[in-house]
């Protein structure tokens, strides 16, 4: 019996021996989605759970790091895409193509704020991504999602979706979006368009922070971009005023000649 207890007590020593010694291997070679499962009691059951808890933790730390990476990638990436543009709607096309894909959306719209002068502020559609029906093209501040992100200047998330809202729709069938996401992209406080995405999946923890950071990069282009258009809006009323002054000048110039005569 001693012998017996002893050859079952070095078989199970053995095994546990392995099990760690194969989780570990595992680990070293970037396997993080192991875990020793293996019966063990003692010592040997606090190594255990001490190498599980050590997985764990770095598991968790690679991901955040993966995620920071992912981030600061993508948000380079758009930054270098916006740059030296010049018109709105090729901007808003753009964002819409290379965003929807990468936060997994199947749908998205984005909407710039216009204040006329005389007239109440407004949204104006600038683009649309998979636009399968017809969509408003100007939106009153305050009235639906949209509006109504804009007039707070703050997110709207929606993980629950009605049946009511509009299907997203393929060449093989329909589905309603599982969540939808409105964020509004500011400029010193304040709006300059507001952007909806709606996704058959939840949107994560890091497609909503990317978002909420590269909004902010998208209202420094725009901004950008309505300042060099009234800039060269003045600078075309200018050269027009010149030209009439120079043709004024000239008929003045005629009729003194004529005076003279």
């Amino acid at each position: 019996d001693l012998t017996a207890n002893v050859n079952l007590l070095a078989a199970n020593l053995t095994t546990q021996v392995r099990a760690i010694a194969e989780v570990a291997t595992a680990v070293t070679k970037g396997d993080l989605t192991r875990s020793i499962q293996v019966e063990a009691c003692g010592e040997v059951a606090e190594l255990k759970d001490n190498i599980n808890t050590m997985i764990g933790n770095l598991r968790v730390t690679t991901e955040r790091k993966e995620e920071q990476d992912w981030l600061k990638t993508n948000l380079a990436k758009f930054t270098r895409m916006l740059q030296g543009q010049r018109d709105l709607v090729t901007v808003g096309e753009m964002l819409l193509s290379e965003l929807a894909p990468l936060v997994n959306a199947e749908r998205g719209t984005i909407y710039q704020m216009i204040s006329p002068e005389g007239e109440r502020p407004s949204l104006r559609r600038l683009a649309s991504y998979a636009d399968s029906f017809e969509l408003p093209d100007s939106i009153a501040l305050g009235k639906g999602l949209v509006g109504q992100c804009a007039k707070e200047n703050q997110r709207i998330l929606l993980s629950d979706v009605p049946s009511g809202y509009m299907p997203i729709h393929s060449s093989l069938g329909a589905s309603n979006p599982a969540a939808i996401v409105v964020l509004p992209v500011l400029f010193e406080g304040q709006t300059k368009a507001v952007i909806e995405l709606a996704s058959l999946h939840k949107f994560t923890e890091a497609h909503l922070s990317f978002l909420e950071q590269l909004t902010q990069s998208i209202g420094v282009v725009l901004n950008t971009i309505e300042a060099t258009m009234r800039t060269e809006g003045l600078l075309q009323q200018s050269q027009q005023l010149t030209v009439e002054l120079r043709a004024g000048q000239k008929e003045l110039q005629q009729t003194n000649e004529e005076l003279e005569q």
